[in-house]
């Protein structure tokens, strides 16, 4: 099983940076001394200080100090025909690509790379899929770095979000749709993370599927690089405001769902 990919330490550095406030600054306003807050970020589980914090930073305390107490884990995705994910290596960190098939036609569409495509080639070859569309959610190095030897491989279109180009990549904005046999893609910007990044939303398998790239994790978000607020809006609009059986497909960490989400993730518990 895929651990999570942030911890409830991360959680609060992450909506701590977000919001620009210091410890000093958050341990008055929590009224806890400005060592807790810092043993709380080094990952020394205080479950009086979480429930202190938790409403200052906009989070939720009681999906925070589940996570701080390791209760809670996504439950697993059962595979079906027409999704599977590859978790590769990119510098001693693991990252996440999906290949989507529409299983009457066989054609398919692979969402980033990873550190290594030639396992999700494989396994396409051996599912004789033909792989048409290369869609890319954002242009982070760990995201695209197979990607010359992917599009070499299979001769696909390759996409990227028209707000971070990439080379040999044709740029496409919110509202593009693509149609792959009887499954069709929609995509919504959900930048805050990186500048442009993307939400593809597919339909026509058995669940609905969201491949998000960064901007949402399984009980987490990626950092807000960009811009934290945008970051948070997007997820709360774009992402979670899809039916809860939808499948959430992220850049890092296991596969989850937005009913799980909604009730399981720091940053947007009780706010959908």
């Amino acid at each position: 099983m895929i651990p999570l990919e942030d911890n409830a330490a991360d959680i609060i550095g992450k909506a701590q940076r977000g919001l620009g406030i210091s410890d000093s600054e958050l341990a008055e306003k929590a009224k806890v001394s400005a060592q807790t807050i810092r043993k709380l970020r080094d990952g020394d589980f205080d479950q009086s200080a979480l429930l202190s914090v938790a409403p200052i930073l906009g989070l939720d305390a009681r999906a925070l100090g589940s996570l701080g107490k390791g209760e809670w884990h996504p439950k697993k995705i059962e595979s079906f025909d027409g999704l599977a994910q590859f978790t590769t290596d990119y510098n001693g960190m693991a990252v996440n690509a999906y290949l989507v098939w529409d299983p009457a036609s066989r054609v398919a569409a692979v969402f980033d790379t990873g550190a290594d495509s030639r396992e999700m080639v494989r396994f396409a070859k051996h599912h004789k899929l033909d792989e048409q569309l290369i869609l890319l959610t954002h242009a982070h190095p760990d995201h695209v770095a197979d990607l010359p030897g992917l599009r070499e491989e299979t001769g696909a279109d390759v996409f990227t979000p028209s707000r971070e180009p990439v080379p040999g990549a044709e740029p496409i904005d919110e509202g593009k749709k693509f149609r792959l046999g009887d499954l069709q893609i929609d995509t919504r910007l959900t930048w805050g993370h990186s500048p442009g990044g993307m939400t593809y939303v597919v339909t026509g398998l058995a669940r609905p599927i969201a491949i998000v790239g960064d901007s949402l994790f399984a009980g987490s978000m990626g950092g807000g690089n960009v811009s934290y607020r945008d970051a948070l809006q997007n997820n709360l609009d774009k992402i979670l405001t899809l039916p809860d059986e939808t499948i959430i497909c992220p850049g890092h960490g296991p596969m989850t769902t937005v009913g799980e989400e909604k009730q399981h993730n720091p940053f947007f518990a009780g706010k959908v």
